[in-house]
């Protein structure tokens, strides 16, 4: 039996509905299990603002940094665009990953062949298997640099270390090693200095993994090759904000943002788990929300930070074999396909009636 403590962040738009889901099913596996989960919940986001007036109150915060790991929705939407830009919901997001000191984004996108017909590439691209781990440098980068405006410019700063892009190219390399040993390091090391002392570092560091091969590649020829060769990668890693549009990218050409989770670590067991995608406000509280990429997450929380391998590999084949049934909700539906369209609640109770 394991105890452990989650925090909830439902967040904003359709994180409540997905979240709700992801609950559902970790209370399923504790009673399989017999383990104990403690949730708690945290309020981050647009939530945060219309609650305390601020996207992440330190209040709120302690509860993240005195939990195992935490679950995380979805923050933002149109609602909150007018408020000040140092108050904004992505605010709380970006104070949480830096207090988290979770530096490293793991984006996985694969394709597995019953969602072969999701994908908008021809078959042809994608027979040979798309099964690529993006390795995302999460807390430096432009994302965090000094930015400013006046009456007539704006500008933001991007800014690396040797330390932060060594750690960062060390998870590539590791995760690259216990996969099919092949690292694509992308940069844009043709215009910018951080790229190029990025892509010095990833050559010194290669010395050390032989048996990995090491290319480069810079980021707008990366995003191409993603659409026209997907086959071909298999760790990449990036920069923050070029990590944030390749994953993106990679989740059209998996078929759906709605099935890509994503797992943030640092130096310790605790992480922060969520899905890829954005709060969907145009959905919310219609009850069509795709929930797999949040289940997704739980699952990679299940076995990166709680060890519980077996129970994240149950999860995952619940949910392939739910859409091996057929079941779809609407980002996946594809009419005259012999499919069953249902709603977020639907396909969440398919996938604990798989878990038995």
């Amino acid at each position: 039996m394991g105890k452990y403590k989650i925090a909830v962040i439902k967040g904003d738009g359709i994180g409540p509905e997905i979240v709700d889901s992801a609950v559902r099913v970790i209370e399923k596996i504790a009673g399989k299990y017999n383990h104990d989960f403690e949730f708690e919940e945290v309020y981050m986001g647009g939530s945060a603002i219309d609650k305390f007036g601020e996207p992440l109150p330190d209040s709120e915060l302690e509860k993240c940094m005195n939990s195992d790991s935490i679950l995380l929705g979805a923050v933002g939407g149109p609602k909150w665009d007018n408020v000040e830009s140092s108050k904004r919901p992505e605010k709380g997001l970006l104070k949480l990953r830096k207090s988290l000191g979770v530096y490293a984004n793991l984006r996985p996108a694969k394709i597995v062949s019953v969602l072969e017909n999701a994908s908008p590439l021809k078959f042809e691209k994608i027979k040979a298997g798309v099964d690529i781990m993006v390795v995302r440098e999460l807390t430096g980068g432009i994302y965090f640099g000094k930015r400013g405006k006046t009456e007539i410019d704006s500008y933001d700063i991007e800014k690396y270390s040797v330390e932060e892009i060594k750690r960062i190219v060390k998870v590539g390399f590791d995760m690259a090693r216990i996969r099919n040993k092949k690292l694509t390091s992308v940069d844009k090391a043709n215009v910018l200095e951080t790229s190029r002392l990025w892509r010095k570092i990833v050559d010194e560091m290669s010395i050390d993994y032989p048996d990995v091969e090491v290319s480069h590649m810079y980021v707008d020829n990366m995003a191409m090759q993603l659409v026209s060769n997907p086959t071909s990668f298999d760790v990449v890693v990036t920069s923050n904000m070029f990590g944030d549009i390749l994953s993106d990218l990679l989740a059209a050409v998996c078929g759906s943002i709605g099935i890509l989770a994503s797992a943030s670590i640092g130096n310790t067991k605790r992480g922060l788990y969520e899905p890829i995608h954005g709060s969907a406000p145009d959905i919310s509280g219609k009850g069509i929300a795709n929930p797999i990429a949040t289940i997704q997450s739980v699952a990679m929380m299940f076995e990166i930070s709680f060890g519980l391998k077996n129970e994240a590999k149950e999860i995952e084949n619940a949910i392939e074999k739910v859409l091996e049934k057929g079941y779809r909700t609407a980002d996946l539906y594809e009419e005259g396909k012999n499919q069953i369209k249902v709603g977020t609640k639907e396909i969440t109770d398919r996938i604990i009636e798989e878990i038995i």
